[in-house]
């Protein structure tokens, strides 16, 4: 930088000599010599070339820099807003205390943030995660259905009757016309399952544990689940949509008794208030959908269509079709079909599933045992958004 420096002041000095020059040589009419004008051209070159050298100089300290910078540099400031470091169960410490003592390693305190009043351990925000993703895909009902997470019992309003407005003539008397107010409730029902690993599985360190793990939970829990969103009885248990207390309404019944007609479809379509049919589904049994395909319009045509595109439904009537293996099947007085916007059954998920590691219950068969437990309920919350059709018998 020193000989930078200097330079610049030569370049400065050198600048202000050929001004001086230019002045003095001068005559009066603003004219130099030919000998004057060269001496001047020379110092004015001499000026330039100054300047190129500085400039040379500058941008040999800048690549220097440059190549001499280190190529990281440590994190010295605060995380800022949102990407806060992850605490708690969602630690990357807890996760892995978890997994060890799934395999009955020794783990720190810092697993200690979810222990529970019962001994068990909740299960990691990741792992959680990961089961309920299970839920949705083998769960069809979950899938369709409104489902929220709560802490407490949770009590969901229903406006039973709204009010209703009258003519009055000029001067008449005002009628009052009273709303009235039902409330549905949600519980939490125990749902838990049980699994045996055996020690030397657990000991096999290639073994991905955590995913066989979830996925056998995913799997037992979305069945007994779907029962319930089905035919529960609400004893225990969530109610299902079919159970004849508390579940869907019947909007239409059918001519037969193990038969479905096109007729008996449109009914159940239109006993559906316009503004659910907008987003409305078919839910019935496999065996059913066999019925419901073969049926046909007035020129022939196949109510049914198969859907085009992986992950898409079938539709019928140009609405969704799923299907259940829960569902009742066609029989004399059975509910087969449901239709409607299914966001008016709801799922209530009480947050925090917890997992057990059960060591010596089975340890004189070499095994370990896990045990989760989820709490939850389901239920229709308004009866007219879905409605049901129900076999003659």
């Amino acid at each position: 930088m020193s000989k930078i420096l200097a330079l610049r002041e030569k370049r400065a000095k050198a600048w202000d000599a050929a001004k001086a020059f230019l002045d003095s040589k001068r005559s009066d009419d603003g004219l130099m010599s030919a000998e004057d004008a060269a001496v001047y051209d020379r110092m004015e070159s001499d000026v330039v070339a100054l300047g190129r050298e500085v400039e040379r100089l500058e941008r040999q300290v800048a690549i220097d820099a440059e190549l001499n910078a280190p190529t990281s540099a440590p994190i010295t400031n605060a995380p800022q807003a949102g990407m806060d470091t992850k605490t708690g169960r969602a630690s990357d410490e807890y996760r892995r205390d978890f997994l060890n003592v799934l395999r009955g390693r020794p783990a720190s305190n810092v697993l200690s943030v979810g222990v529970d009043a019962d001994g068990g351990y909740l299960v990691p925000t990741e792992f959680e995660r990961f089961i309920v993703k299970g839920l949705d895909e083998a769960n069809v009902v979950r899938s369709l259905a409104k489902v929220i997470s709560t802490n407490v019992e949770r009590k969901v309003p229903i406006a039973a009757t709204g009010s209703t407005a009258t003519w009055v003539p000029e001067n008449g008397t005002i009628p009052v016309s009273d709303m009235t107010f039902g409330q549905k409730t949600l519980d939490a029902y125990k749902l838990t399952n049980q699994i045996k690993v055996s020690v030397e599985l657990l000991a096999d360190s290639m073994f991905d544990l955590e995913s066989y793990i979830a996925e056998e939970f995913a799997r037992a829990l979305g069945v007994a689940e779907e029962q319930a969103f089905i035919a529960g009885t609400g004893s225990g248990q969530p109610t299902g949509i079919f159970n004849p207390t508390d579940g869907a309404n019947v909007g239409a019944t059918a001519a037969g008794n193990t038969a479905i007609t096109f007729d008996d479809v449109v009914n159940l379509i239109y006993s559906l208030k316009s503004p659910y049919r907008r987003g409305a589904v078919f839910l019935t049994h496999d065996s059913t959908v066999c019925a419901m395909r073969k049926l046909k319009d007035s020129n022939g045509q196949f109510l049914w269509q198969p859907s085009l595109q992986a992950g898409e439904p079938d539709k019928l009537f140009g609405y969704p079709l799923y299907t259940s293996p829960y569902v009742p099947i066609l029989k004399a007085g059975a509910r087969t079909v449901a239709f409607g916007a299914f966001s008016n059954y709801w799922i209530a998920d009480r947050q925090g599933r917890t997992l057990q590691r059960l060591n010596e219950l089975y340890a004189g068969n070499g095994q370990v045992g896990f045990l989760i437990t989820e709490r939850l309920d389901g239920k229709v919350i308004l009866a007219e958004g879905i409605q049901l059709l129900k076999q003659a018998g």
